[in-house]
């Protein structure tokens, strides 16, 4: 669903709807409906629709729910097109994931009504929700009936509006990394509801611990083929993937698409052994193309509308190094053994880097950044994203030659 959509259907339809909810549970905590339940959770519901690339920084976060109940009763709803990811890090059984379809309106409002009356059924009794001061999930968590719903709350803060619908309100802490912050929400179940704000405990280290994706045999050749048909024969080696994000969902997040022409071709000047594959999504397939032809007409392909989400994955397992731009493709490469050259501008690396000992984020870190956070629902008033263009090739190139000194040649 196309994130401006997202925010203002939040905006519009979601504020007074939290706001008559709020009003609603306040009614019933007069009248002592609001008794915080005696026994600890036994069913835990994850609210994660969007973006995903912070599904995997949540990954410790359901490692520590499967601890608490087991990895039966954890459960997740996301929209349907966003469900790959969770199939690949294989936490969550694939029966407990519970999508909700975007294809219009109406289809989406029964899938969420129908959903949640499912999760009332299944008896989920605590929900965590991970979108940062969305509406949306927060108006999910409290139709789903569970007891105990922990969330962030804005306290006296000049977040975004959502009502008062947590029963463990937490407070956001910009200063932890996004994996740290999922953790909390966890940790919070077992912390008393009136204590506010939550949470009152040192925060855990963020974890490298991922899990490896290992593809299958015949989807480890399907990519492969593909590969040899775009270069007309054997793949290079090393073999580096280059994705510019070319399409205007992230239009501030990109680094100018001359740039990834520029690294390319230096790339292969001093690298003769070298291939190079532009990837994208099929929508980004024309611009990404036309990147790789103006980078070398031989040695270049491009991938963008070649593959799957899941094939994406395969062809992380089968190249060396990924230069991305901040977006999902950096965070996915982390279940694999890829190098990954990440370029940071209006988001930030303390926040949101890639949880991977291979992991080399770049960013200029300019007085205005990060300027998307989760206090604007992360849409910037920016007109001139000066961060991703303060990042310069010879920098990127420097990484990259680096990694490729220490890769054998074919």
């Amino acid at each position: 669903m196309n994130p401006n959509r997202v925010r203002i259907i939040d905006r519009w339809i979601g504020q007074p709807i939290c706001f008559k909810l709020t009003l609603l549970r306040r009614l019933g905590g007069l009248f002592g409906l609001r008794r915080p339940p005696a026994a600890p959770p036994q069913k835990i519901l994850f609210i994660k629709l969007i973006e995903q690339g912070s599904t995997v920084l949540a990954y410790q976060a359901l490692r520590r729910a499967v601890d608490l109940v087991g990895r039966e009763n954890v459960y997740f709803w996301v929209f349907e097109e966003n469900r790959f990811i969770l199939d690949a890090m294989s936490i969550v059984p694939p029966q407990n994931v519970i999508v909700l379809r975007t294809g219009n309106l109406g289809r989406l409002f029964l899938d969420m009504l129908g959903t949640a009356w499912r999760l009332r059924s299944i008896g989920v009794d605590a929900t965590i929700d991970m979108e940062f001061f969305s509406r949306a999930s927060a108006i999910l968590a409290w139709m789903t009936g569970a007891p105990r719903r922990v969330g962030l709350h804005r306290f006296g803060g000049e977040g975004p509006y959502r009502g008062d619908l947590m029963t463990h309100r937490v407070h956001y802490n910009p200063y932890l990394h996004t994996s740290q912050t999922f953790l909390s929400f966890v940790e919070a179940l077992q912390a008393p509801p009136e204590q506010t704000p939550l949470l009152k405990t040192e925060p855990t280290a963020p974890s490298a611990e991922l899990p490896r994706f290992v593809p299958e045999p015949e989807q480890a050749q399907r990519v492969r083929n593909t590969l040899e048909r775009l270069f007309g024969g054997p793949v290079p080696q090393p073999l580096v993937l280059l994705n510019p994000n070319a399409s205007d969902l992230l239009p501030l997040r990109r680094w100018p698409g001359e740039r990834f022409v520029e690294l390319g071709r230096k790339i292969l000047q001093h690298h003769p052994q070298v291939g190079i594959a532009v990837t994208g999504a099929p929508e980004e397939a024309e611009p990404a193309r036309l990147i790789a032809r103006q980078i070398d007409e031989e040695r270049v392909v491009c991938m963008a509308g070649e593959t799957t989400l899941d094939d994406l994955l395969v062809l992380y397992t089968q190249a060396d190094l990924l230069v991305t731009n901040d977006s999902g493709p950096a965070h996915f490469a982390a279940l694999t053994d890829i190098e990954v050259v990440t370029l940071f501008g209006p988001e930030t690396p303390k926040l949101y880097a890639p949880l991977t000992p291979r992991s080399h984020p770049l960013w200029a870190g300019l007085a205005c950044s990060p300027c998307v956070n989760v206090f604007n629902h992360r849409f910037s008033p920016c007109n001139d994203n000066k961060c991703m263009q303060a990042i310069q090739v010879d920098q990127v190139y420097e990484a990259v030659d680096a990694i490729l000194a220490s890769k054998p040649t074919a």
